[in-house]
């Protein structure tokens, strides 16, 4: 059952995805908004996988809301979390930009009229919500699902792998990009498995493709659209620059990855002990079991016959005369015969 519902929940995010883009170019044609095609593409994504996630909740018997369902529960934590996982995304990044730039392979342009600081907002509002589109598509709903069919481990590596293989679809996809993509799957799996909510991997995958995109101008993953304002051509070896499909491709980036997942493991281990520990449960025998039959027909008994007995009275007697604490003494007799 839990395998059928993996299943279903991919077939359904390939069909949001059909449906979402069909409606979005047609949307974009009608009202004429080519430069908010994406967005629009990236919300009615979020809206259908919402949908479809749900109905399969309902069908497997499982009554749950739908932030529940998405993998976003209400927490007091929940912006720490997204702002820990923004953190280490732009740790990552960084570790994996300084050494083109220490090298001199950066070769960016800047566009600063009006309509380039329009396309950054439109651009950072897609990246945000595609960025949460593709973690409620792989680590919410059908990640957990896997997880309670194989278990953590197994469900961790195969839908690293098959992250890895989905943008092997990307323009300028390479080798070393899968499998480079696929280690930065288990990255953002660890984000779930040590908070059980995927507001620490939205934040981490946000805060990586738009720094990227929008602060750096390299391609994310293939796609050079979103850069602005700034844009950046990387020259040099593919090892080093990752060539046109940017620093995801490049294979000294799995270095600083590996660094991003030590990082991620040592500052959410609150998290792991608030939200996914197992339950302190005593060892010994149950103290909550029912007392023998003899034993409750003795306490009864007891209790009825002092019902039955009389009140015993104890009388406290006083230590001093009691007609010299309540008369005045006598007055000496003064005369003489």
């Amino acid at each position: 059952m839990r395998l059928a519902l993996f299943g279903a929940s991919l077939a359904w995010f390939a069909a949001s995805q059909s449906i979402a883009g069909s409606a979005a170019r047609g949307l974009a044609r009608r009202f004429a908004l080519a430069d908010e095609q994406t967005l629009i593409t990236t919300i009615l994504m979020l809206f259908l996988l919402a949908v479809g996630f749900s109905v399969l909740q309902s069908i497997s018997g499982q009554r749950s809301n739908l932030r529940d369902v998405l993998g976003l529960p209400r927490r007091a934590t929940a912006a720490a979390e997204w702002a820990t996982g923004a953190a280490i995304g732009w740790g990552i990044l960084l570790l994996a930009i300084l050494p083109m730039a220490l090298a001199g392979t950066l070769r960016p342009q800047f566009w600063i009229e009006p309509r380039a600081f329009w396309l950054l907002s439109i651009n950072l509002l897609t990246l945000a919500v595609a960025a949460l589109v593709e973690e409620v598509a792989f680590r919410g709903y059908p990640y957990r699902r896997l997880i309670e069919a194989i278990g953590p481990t197994k469900a961790t590596l195969s839908l690293a792998i098959l992250f890895g293989l989905l943008h092997a679809l990307n323009p300028q996809a390479t080798w070393s990009s899968v499998l480079i993509t696929m280690l930065a799957g288990i990255l953002l799996s660890l984000g779930w498995l040590r908070t059980h909510a995927l507001w620490l991997s939205w934040g981490l995958h946000f805060a990586w493709n738009a720094s990227m995109a929008i602060l750096f101008g390299l391609p994310v993953s293939g796609i050079d659209r979103f850069a602005s304002v700034i844009q950046t051509r990387a020259i040099g070896r593919h090892w080093l620059t990752g060539s046109s499909y940017g620093p995801e491709g490049a294979p000294l980036t799995a270095i600083a990855i590996l660094i991003g997942i030590a990082l991620l493991v040592r500052l959410t281990r609150d998290y792991a002990w608030d939200y996914t520990r197992a339950p302190i449960i005593a060892a010994g025998y149950p103290v909550d079991v029912a007392p023998p039959a003899a034993h409750v027909a003795m306490e009864a008994s007891e209790q009825q016959a002092q019902a039955n007995r009389p009140p015993i009275l104890i009388q406290i007697l006083p230590v001093t005369s009691q007609t010299r604490s309540v008369a005045p003494p006598p007055i000496p007799d003064t005369h003489s015969d």
